[in-house]
């Protein structure tokens, strides 16, 4: 494991004392740390999935449009965030790794640090009961 950068430690020990689900990529968008609110959306511990490339949870929650239509992973805020390094929100819906399908809306934003370093984004997302 590579050593964080602190503000990206910082982000960490913040998601996990939060009880919103908040979920932390690096600037390529490797997924570095979801918090326990965020497993049980997940449906899946952080400790079981561990750290992984942009590429797989882009697409390993099947983000799905409300008509049912697969998302490109660069239309997902997170991703939107990363790229345009601006603040980006929706609603999709996606299958928890535990196969429960759940709508979710999220709200992401890069993590910018000190001296304007790029650091990665942060996600904070919530289902929404129908």
């Amino acid at each position: 494991m590579t050593q964080k950068e602190i503000e990206v430690i910082l982000a960490r020990q913040l998601a996990d004392y939060l009880a919103m689900p908040i979920f932390i990529v690096d600037p390529a968008g490797n997924l570095l740390f979801y918090n326990e609110p965020a497993e049980r959306i997940l449906g899946m511990r952080f400790g079981e999935t561990g750290e992984m490339p942009a590429e797989r949870w882009s697409t390993v929650f099947e983000p799905k449009t409300e008509d049912g239509d697969a998302l490109e992973p660069d239309s997902l805020p997170l991703m939107i965030a990363l790229t345009k390094l601006h603040p980006a929100h929706g609603s999709f819906w996606i299958h928890g790794l535990d196969g429960v399908p759940r709508h979710i809306a999220v709200s992401a934003f890069p993590l910018i640090g000190q001296a304007d370093r790029f650091l990665g984004g942060v996600a904070f997302f919530w289902e929404i009961e129908e």
